[in-house]
């Protein structure tokens, strides 16, 4: 008996796989599944990356590898996990890829859910991935959100394959199928090579049933009519085909049109229908309703491992999706003479869907980053707390209000409305300071290589709230290192304090620290005025300002009088860093490189921090 996943193809449906793991790419099982099923192509989404890398060890020697490299926040590693696998998925399906002449072998790759409203970051995302993975039978999945659709038109354009996902309406299958005729004319029209580029519309089923069903069993419990009941009752486990052959119907006029024949004469494939979401939610229904309510031409069906196996099992193949084509228009008119709205079923789906995807990947996220957390070990500083439980009921409400509403991507994104939608993200400098220090460490290195070199016995820094605050925490924590002037701390104008600092060190072999964001400071500049007027006295006018240098704010008045007066030097504040969030500009890291530290490893350092808040680690495993 000839295997019923193979024999559909007899009715021009091709099987793909919807799922994927390490294992599975490994063991030799996606091999199996295309020599002996027939798979012809492989589906993922958040939610199945979520159970292949939370379930298992088998990425846990990559996640070593990868964090012994150097170390990377959650959303790289996952990518770099997930990457791999649809590389190697690819490479498996590129026979199939080359025998069917580019119809089938595709591997698919999501675009990160949270950008399913935005359309310039779901292209950014999309040519990224696109490039990064590099197998022309990759296919970027976006979702069929009004913001996807000028992106899969745009993808299409520049020969990107696209897998539109998240389908559940037919007037959103033709404005997607139109984006993707778009796409393809725009393609040809500067040169491109229609052959070379794919596209698959993925229509979710049986979520539509799920819907609709609960909507049915509602109004069932509010009705009283024997009439309407029967009404009802015979529309259970209806919508879902009866949409999906409608949306059939709607494939087959979209591309017998003229339009579509001149671009089809050039070379060019047609979108064609996928349907996803196949596994049977409903126990009272066939495990493989649709599966074979589905099969017919032109078409695809993804399908999960339990329906896979079923279907192989005692699945019927036979060419069902283009019978009762009128019935499927009457389903629909009596669904919506029953109350029951598609519109907002399809539309409520769509929302529902995003945030099913986004929930997947903010917990596959998560889980990444608590495996990162342990592989690092003492590398990473934690902390822990316990509260009453109301109190910890209310924290995490507040988390998880921070993870729906994306509040730690829009703090990244430097988005002002996170507070009152003004001037704040005109503060946020601090969120990049350390890749920008990073390019600059020569400075760093530069001035305490001198100090060192020119024999200075302290380094007194004078400077109010926080602009001294670091420089204290690393002199009181670190202290003196060999050969390197010690570092003290003048944020007072008590002139017994001021006298106990001048007694405590030598004029002539301290270098002096002026540090002001502003450069108005008046403490500060009362203690620059008396400290350069002690030393010009010991070294002369000619000499003094080379034992000064200044950290402010460019133009400030600081920056002014230090050239006036010859300052050794001036090294830059940025204005888009308020002074308690200096620590890691040169605020913080000038004193730190002139007592001596290794600037370049505590920069190292604090990159497990920054990865360890970064946009992508949800709320609750995030420590910022």
């Amino acid at each position: 008996m000839q295997n019923p996943l193979v024999a559909i193809q007899q009715f021009g449906q091709s099987i793909w796989y919807d799922y994927i793991s390490r294992h599975l790419l490994t063991s030799g099982e996606l091999q199996r599944l295309i020599t002996q099923d027939g798979i012809r192509g492989v589906t993922s989404n958040p939610a199945i990356f979520e159970k292949a890398i939370t379930s298992s060890t088998d990425y846990d020697d990559t996640l070593v590898t990868l964090l012994q490299e150097r170390d990377r926040d959650a959303h790289s590693l996952y990518e770099h996990l997930a990457i791999q696998d649809i590389q190697m998925a690819a490479d498996l399906m590129a026979p199939v890829y080359q025998q069917t002449n580019r119809r089938d072998g595709y591997v698919c790759l999501e675009v990160s859910p949270h950008l399913a409203d935005d359309t310039t970051a779901t292209i950014e995302e999309a040519r990224r991935l696109w490039r990064t993975i590099a197998r022309p039978n990759a296919m970027i999945k976006v979702p069929a959100t009004p913001a996807g659709l000028p992106a899969i038109q745009q993808l299409i354009s520049e020969g990107i394959n696209v897998n539109v996902t998240l389908l559940f309406s037919i007037s959103m299958y033709e404005a997607v199928a139109n984006a993707y005729i778009n796409g393809i004319e725009a393609l040809i029209a500067h040169g491109g090579d229609p052959r070379r580029v794919a596209s698959v519309a993925s229509f979710f089923v049986s979520r539509i049933d799920t819907a609709v069903d609960q909507r049915i069993t509602a109004r069932l419990q509010q009705v009283t009519s024997p009439e309407e009941k029967n009404l009802l009752t015979s529309l259970l486990g209806q919508a879902a085909v009866a949409s999906a052959r409608l949306a059939y119907q709607k494939y087959t006029t979209l591309y017998h049109t003229p339009r579509w024949q001149a671009l089809a004469a050039q070379g060019a494939q047609t979108q064609r229908l996928l349907w996803a979401s196949t596994s049977t939610k409903n126990p009272d229904y066939s495990d493989v309703k649709y599966v074979e309510e589905l099969i017919g031409p032109e078409t695809i069906n993804t399908i999960p491992t339990a329906t896979l196996e079923a279907f192989r099992d005692h699945g019927h193949p036979q060419a069902r999706l283009t019978t009762r084509l009128e019935e499927a228009g009457q389903i629909m008119e009596r669904l919506e003479q029953a109350g029951i709205s598609m519109q907002e079923v399809t539309d409520t789906l769509l929302v529902q869907g995003v945030r099913l995807f986004a929930d997947a990947f903010d917990q596959l996220l998560g889980a990444i980053e608590q495996k990162r957390r342990a592989l690092l070990g003492a590398k990473l500083n934690g902390q822990s707390f316990s509260l009453p439980a109301d109190f910890q009921a209310s924290v995490d409400t507040l988390l998880e209000e921070w993870r729906t509403r994306g509040k730690v991507r829009k703090l990244w994104a430097r988005d002002a409305s996170l507070w009152t939608g003004t001037d704040e993200n005109h503060w946020l400098g601090w969120l990049d300071v350390v890749t920008e220090q990073g390019h600059r460490i020569d400075h760093l290195q530069k001035i305490g290589e001198e100090v060192k070199r020119e024999g200075f016995s302290h380094a007194l820094l004078l400077g109010m709230g926080g602009s001294s605050l670091c420089p204290e925490v690393l002199s009181l924590t670190f202290g003196p290192q060999p050969g390197y002037p010690v570092l003290r701390v003048l944020d007072s104008t008590d002139p017994d304090q001021i006298e106990r600092i001048e007694q405590g060190i030598d004029l002539t072999k301290t270098l002096f620290i002026v540090s002001s964001k502003s450069g108005t400071t008046l403490e500060t500049s009362l203690l620059e005025r008396y400290f350069f007027a002690r030393v010009q006295e010991k070294v002369g006018p000619e000499r003094a300002g080379k034992q000064f240098i200044a950290i402010t704010d460019p133009g400030s008045p600081l920056q002014k009088r230090a050239e006036e007066k010859g300052f050794r030097a001036v090294y830059p504040g940025r204005p888009d860093i308020g002074g308690r969030y200096s620590a890691l500009s040169d605020f913080g890291m000038v004193p730190a490189a002139l007592m001596g530290m290794d600037v370049s490893r505590l920069l190292s350092a604090t990159e497990h921090m920054i990865h360890s808040c970064a946009a992508a680690v949800p709320p609750a495993t995030n420590p910022g």
